[in-house]
């Protein structure tokens, strides 16, 4: 055993008894961390404009903030993007994590020298909670690859912008560097494809021991190898054991990566984004992932079913329940205050205080009163997929309102994996399976199987590399872009 993993293994027993200790006290914790974001942000415009002097609690905080989302925030970011100080947090952010907008255009996420710290101390510990864990440390003398965005940054009014995962690519500790791929060079390639070749041709004659990014974007990176060396990942890379992850639910995936390794490897999940970094896994025994109480960011939650209803209750750590679908909203400290972010998420534990995402709040189906969720169709793909060779790569959900015979259907787009895998022998009857499986998960699509109002889904195959060439078609290849498992329109329907 090396230096480094003894090192490894004392650090992040240290690590694990701090977390320990927040983890056993979440709503103190939490009332600490509300605390002093209202005490330092008192002097921001944002604070005088709703009298954060004068808030004590968090009824107060709940009555004078309403929830907003980035439309709503967008008058104080703009000034903020302006170069003024003082708006939403204390001086100016450090960074803009620069995303994907709707109509708005981009959004400029602040990060600011409170929060970024977070960002990069949450990624370290859940790995050293699964070192703690496991024992094992061995990786850390191996090569490690991150596939992220470019890490180039542009500069506007004295702060620089970029996409979180290039901004967090400036803050790799010094020890890691030596076993981090790809180069520099390579991670500033800004067209994906391009990008994806050259690391193959970087990492094809290394040991690989860690890889990361999320699944989609990684599995592109698998079958490039696949294809390359002839022969399974896991015998390219003899000591690749630990598969990284977040963005999306890995299960679907999860088969094809077994097939493309050869074997089966330890995972961690993790739940990032620009606005905070909220979970990570915490344990490979426990379902869900220990959400971060102690980061700076104060959590409330609104239940999905009661989101759009006018003033629904908005609830602190110590009052969810497990197994309802919450609306995640946040206030941090980069300056983002009663923030709705769009995911929701279910408590698998409350202690500690565990969760899983089950979706986005705008990704849902609902055309005819039905309320199903990401988390519902990945889950029910999967049950149709039990004790069969079916392998799918990709897949969505649209509903179809007007079909040109008989009653409306949800449309499933899927594209299955036919190189490593059979294809369903009879499209209706895997269709039914997946049909049985909503309707056991969702009362209201079975009522509507069972009134007459919806008839059994439709599979529509989608051609190898469909979704890649949807992506591309929308400028969104690769770095931290997700399909969308489920829309509420037909915009992705129609383009197949």
């Amino acid at each position: 055993m090396s230096i480094k993993s003894i090192a490894a293994k004392l650090f992040a027993k240290s690590i694990h008894n701090k977390t320990q200790k927040w983890a056993s006290n979440p709503v103190e914790t939490q009332q600490q961390v509300f605390n002093d974001l209202i005490r330092q942000a008192k002097e921001t415009q944002f604070g005088k404009d709703h009298k954060f002097n004068k808030i004590k609690t968090f009824e107060d905080f709940a009555n004078q903030v309403p929830i907003r989302d980035y439309e709503e925030l967008k008058p104080y970011v703009d000034r903020v993007v302006k170069g003024e100080e003082d708006i939403l947090w204390k001086g100016k952010p450090l960074y803009f994590a620069k995303t994907s907008g709707t109509t708005s255009g981009a959004k400029y996420i602040p990060l600011t020298k409170e929060s970024m710290p977070f960002h990069i101390q949450a990624a370290r510990n859940a790995i050293l909670s699964y070192i703690h864990e496991t024992g094992k440390a061995d990786f850390v003398d191996g090569k490690m690859i991150f596939l992220q965005g470019s890490p180039i940054l542009e500069e506007n009014n004295g702060i620089k912008l970029g996409r979180l995962s290039g901004i967090v690519a400036h803050f790799v500790p010094k020890y890691l560097q030596k076993n981090r791929m790809p180069s520099w060079e390579t991670n500033c390639i800004e067209d994906w494809e391009t990008k994806v070749d050259a690391i193959v041709e970087e990492t094809f004659k290394e040991d690989m021991a860690v890889i990361s990014g999320i699944p989609s974007w990684v599995q592109m990176y698998f079958e490039k190898l696949h294809q390359k060396a002839q022969k399974p990942v896991g015998e390219l890379f003899k000591n690749f054991n630990l598969f990284i992850y977040g963005g999306v639910n890995y299960e679907p995936y999860r088969a094809k990566f077994e097939n493309l390794i050869g074997r089966k490897v330890d995972s961690i999940e993790l739940f990032p984004a620009s606005e905070g970094f909220f979970a990570y896994q915490d344990s490979q025994k426990e379902k869900g992932m220990l959400l971060l109480l102690n980061s700076g960011i104060f959590y409330e939650f609104v239940k999905a079913d009661e989101f759009f209803t006018e003033n629904p209750k908005r609830y602190t750590i110590g009052e969810v329940e497990l197994n309802i679908n919450y609306v995640l909203i946040l206030s941090t400290n980069a300056g983002l205050w009663a923030y709705n972010i769009g995911d929701t998420i279910q408590f698998t534990s409350l202690k500690p205080y565990r969760v899983i995402v089950s979706g986005r709040i705008k990704h849902y189906i609902s055309a005819f009163g039905e309320h199903v969720i990401g988390k519902e169709v990945e889950l029910a793909l999967q049950e149709a997929m039990e004790n069969t060779d079916i392998r799918v790569n990709e897949f969505t959900v649209a509903p179809q309102i007007a079909p040109k015979e008989g009653l409306p259907y949800h449309e499933w787009f899927i594209e299955f994996d036919s190189e490593v895998s059979e294809e369903p022998n009879n499209l209706e009857e895997f269709a039914l399976k997946i049909d049985n499986a909503m309707r056991k998960q969702n009362v209201y699509y079975d009522d509507l199987i069972v009134g007459k109002v919806l008839r059994t889904l439709v599979i529509k195959k989608v051609a190898k590399n469909g979704f890649q060439g949807y992506m591309k078609s929308i400028g969104k290849l690769g770095g931290q872009n997700k399909l969308p498992r489920l829309s509420n329109d037909r915009k992705i329907a129609d383009f197949f």
